[in-house]
C-alpha cells in the first residue's frame, strides 16, 4: 500500500496531469502543422505534410521542455532561441540553386514559420497558434491567385551568336528589348570578333520570327530559344 500511495501521490498525479496537458499541446501542433503542410503538398513543394508536421510538433515539444522541464531557475528563452536557429539551418537545406534560379525560399520560410506555430502551441498560446496558421494558409492561397498584381513577368531566354564589328551588340539589345547579355563569351575566329551570349527578354519570339531576324541582320550567325522550365 505504501508503494501505491507513493506512486499515486498528489505530486505524481500533478506531474502526470501536466504531461498529459503537454501531450494535448503536441496534438494541436500536429493538427496545425498538418494543415500548413497540406497546402504546400497541394502545390507539389519540396517540403510537404510530413516535414511541416514534424517541425511543428518538434518545436512545440522543445518549447514545452524549455518551459516546464528545467525548473524556474533555468533560462527558458535559451531553448526557444535554439529552435529558431536550428530550424533556420533546416530551411537552408531546402533552398536550392538550379538553372540560374533560387528555388525553395518560400517553402523554407514556411517551415521556419511553422516552427513558430509549434512554439506557440508549446507555450500554450492557442489563439495565437491557430490564428497564425490561418493567416499563413490564407496568405499562401491569396498570393497564388492569378491576379495581375501578383503575376510575375514571364521571361524568355535566347542563345545568340553574332559577329561584332561596331555597334551590333546595341542592335541586338534593341531587337530583344533587353539591356544586358548573360554568360557573354567573346572569341576571335579568322580575324573576326564573335560574341556568344544568352539574353533574357519578356517578349516572346517564334521560330519564324527568329529566322526573319537572322535574314534581316546578316551579322547574326545563330539564335536558339532555351526557355527555362
Amino acid at each position: 500500500m505504501a508503494v501505491w500511495d507513493k506512486i499515486f501521490s498528489e505530486e505524481n498525479i500533478a506531474i502526470i496531469l501536466q504531461e498529459g496537458r503537454i501531450l494535448l499541446d503536441l496534438l494541436l501542433s500536429v493538427l496545425l502543422g498538418f494543415f500548413i503542410g497540406f497546402e504546400r503538398k497541394l502545390r507539389s513543394k519540396e517540403a510537404g505534410i510530413r516535414t511541416h508536421t514534424i517541425v511543428c510538433v518538434g518545436a512545440a515539444l522543445m518549447m514545452s521542455l524549455s518551459k516546464y522541464a528545467f525548473g524556474d531557475g533555468a533560462d527558458a528563452a535559451r531553448v526557444a532561441a535554439q529552435i529558431v536557429s536550428g530550424v533556420g539551418f533546416l530551411g537552408a537545406g531546402i533552398i536550392v540553386y538550379k538553372q540560374h534560379e533560387v528555388r525553395g525560399l518560400t517553402t523554407a520560410a514556411g517551415v521556419w514559420a511553422t516552427a513558430g506555430v509549434g512554439m506557440a502551441c508549446g507555450g500554450r498560446m492557442y489563439v495565437l497558434a491557430v490564428g497564425a496558421t490561418a493567416i499563413m494558409i490564407l496568405a499562401q492561397c491569396i498570393l497564388h491567385l492569378k491576379w495581375r498584381v501578383f503575376r510575375m513577368k514571364r521571361m524568355y531566354s535566347v542563345k545568340i551568336e553574332f559577329i561584332h564589328t561596331g555597334d551590333e551588340n546595341l542592335k541586338i539589345k534593341e531587337l530583344f528589348g533587353t539591356d544586358r547579355f548573360n554568360h557573354l563569351v567573346i572569341t576571335r575566329e579568322e580575324g573576326k570578333v564573335v560574341y556568344s551570349a544568352t539574353l533574357n527578354t519578356d517578349k516572346e519570339f517564334s521560330s519564324t520570327k527568329l529566322n526573319e531576324m537572322m535574314e534581316q541582320n546578316g551579322f547574326i550567325r545563330s539564335m536558339e530559344r532555351c526557355d527555362k522550365d
